[in-house]
């Protein structure tokens, strides 16, 4: 089911009037709830169970294995001081304003609170992301185009 199925089923259960729809397809759980009166907008969860994979077994030296925590953990500590941009909603992440100009910002762009970051098309609305924070943009972490979730990280930003 994609996004703008989703969209339509929304708009559809809140025209009906009906207070809560359950959809389940295959590994996608779907609950579209309406407040009616008493309270005004919709509730829409929407879940992915997880795909049971089975383990792949990787036969390492013990001496590789060791270094690849060591660098893990090095990667960890460094991300740890970079500030994380997540998305404020869900819907399709584009770095530029249209398809015939630049992008927002680049890695490497300085960038200030207030600065456009890039924008989510949510429903037809194309949704300006700011950013909160003042710093240097280190990394882009989603493609443009691409379908982003709430809470999901978009810029890694060094605010020194």
């Amino acid at each position: 089911m994609d996004i703008k199925e989703i969209q339509n089923l929304i708009k559809f259960v809140a025209k009906s009037g009906a207070s809560e729809v359950k959809l389940e397809m295959g590994d996608i759980k779907i609950t579209i709830k309406t407040g009616g009166d008493e309270s005004k907008g919709e509730t829409t969860y929407i879940q992915q169970l997880p795909v049971q994979q089975q383990p792949q077994q990787i036969v390492q030296p013990q001496q590789a294995n060791q270094g690849t925590k060591e660098n893990v953990e090095a990667a960890a500590n460094e991300e740890d001081r970079y500030v994380t941009i997540k998305s404020p909603i869900i819907g399709t992440f584009y770095r530029k304003p249209s398809p015939d100009k630049p992008a927002f910002v680049e890695v490497g762009s300085t960038i200030k609170a207030g600065d456009p970051l890039c924008v989510i098309e949510a429903m037809k609305l194309f949704n300006e992301i700011e950013s909160e924070v003042s710093g240097k943009i280190v990394k882009v972490l989603v493609d443009d185009s691409s379908p982003v979730e709430f809470d999901q990280p978009l810029f890694l930003v060094d605010p020194s």
